[in-house]
């Protein structure tokens, strides 16, 4: 994927009530929300103009940001109207929509009930977050030096800005070493998911997949789960340990922005397993494609 430069663009930021160029939605330096990871968001695809599943979006976004102590000041009326007048200002069709809300400047120091809370939405198109060799043959993952805290040290049912500094290292140590993402485990040594997606294990004509008890359960991934039970697909919602993946004939990742991508390979210390990309994967993406209006699905 190119690079885009993401402060550069032709285009208008939905910022604190209203649509500003794209250049000009700033924020002050010592904003608390870049200090301190007092900062929520959401990443949501658009598919012919529409936000897939907006609802369960904007419910999460005000959720997570009552887990951090603070109340976004729009209503879901509001974050529905904001969406549409962004994307029809901007032209998209098919793109990624980042909606962020974070404190602001008025108050520095961990204490923060001062500050104001501002919220903005932004829109791209973004086609594909994975390359078409990868949806056909699966991506390589490496295992994270990092684990997915406990939930009671960090606030973990919230999308929260701050819980993704380890999935950044993560990426950047799997990038660097020729990977394309890398997969994590939890504190207790179970599988987790990757730096931005949920995990799935075909094994014997059934899914397994972990539960998410330190990590978010992700739209796509509860979308995939009634898809996989409407086709009479078994899944079971468990703890899974490394070794198991030894067991599985498919692995595949489902978010927002990778949609459903299948896994070929899992490297590092914890164990080295190959995959190919079979007709569980192929049903699920091709069913996901469906659902969200798309004709394109994995080759097999």
């Amino acid at each position: 994927m190119p690079m885009i430069p993401f402060d550069d663009h032709d285009s208008f930021i939905w910022y604190d009530g209203r649509l500003v160029p794209w250049r000009d939605a700033k924020l002050h330096v010592l904003s608390h929300g870049l200090h301190y990871a007092s900062c929520v968001f959401e990443g949501e695809r658009v598919y012919d103009g529409t936000v897939f599943r907006l609802e369960d979006h904007n419910e999460r976004l005000l959720n997570s940001a009552r887990i951090l102590g603070f109340e976004v000041p729009v209503s879901m009326d509001d974050l529905a109207k904001a969406t549409h007048e962004l994307i029809a200002a901007n032209n998209i069709l098919d793109g990624y929509l980042r909606p962020i809300a974070w404190r602001g400047a008025e108050q520095m120091g961990v204490s923060a009930q001062a500050t104001k809370i501002h919220l903005a939405l932004a829109v791209w198109e973004w086609p594909a977050y994975f390359s078409p060799e990868a949806r056909a043959k699966g991506i390589r993952m490496k295992w994270a030096n990092w684990a997915r805290p406990a939930p009671n040290t960090a606030p973990t049912e919230a999308k929260a800005a701050g819980l993704y500094m380890i999935c950044t290292l993560s990426k950047h140590m799997a990038e660097a070493e020729g990977f394309d993402d890398a997969l994590m485990l939890d504190w207790r040594g179970q599988l987790a998911e990757g730096t931005g997606t949920n995990i799935f294990l075909a094994i014997n004509g059934e899914l397994h997949t972990p539960t998410p008890d330190c990590f978010l359960n992700g739209i796509t991934r509860k979308t995939v789960i009634g898809l996989a039970r409407k086709r009479g697909i078994k899944v079971f919602e468990r703890a899974i340990m490394p070794h198991e993946l030894a067991n599985a004939e498919e692995v595949f990742l489902t978010g927002s922005a990778a949609e459903v991508i299948p896994v070929g390979e899992i490297a590092g210390e914890v164990g080295h397993y190959r995959f190919t990309p079979g007709v569980i994967c192929r049903l699920m993406s091709e069913d996901f494609d469906h659902t969200v209006g798309k004709k394109v699905a994995i080759a097999v």
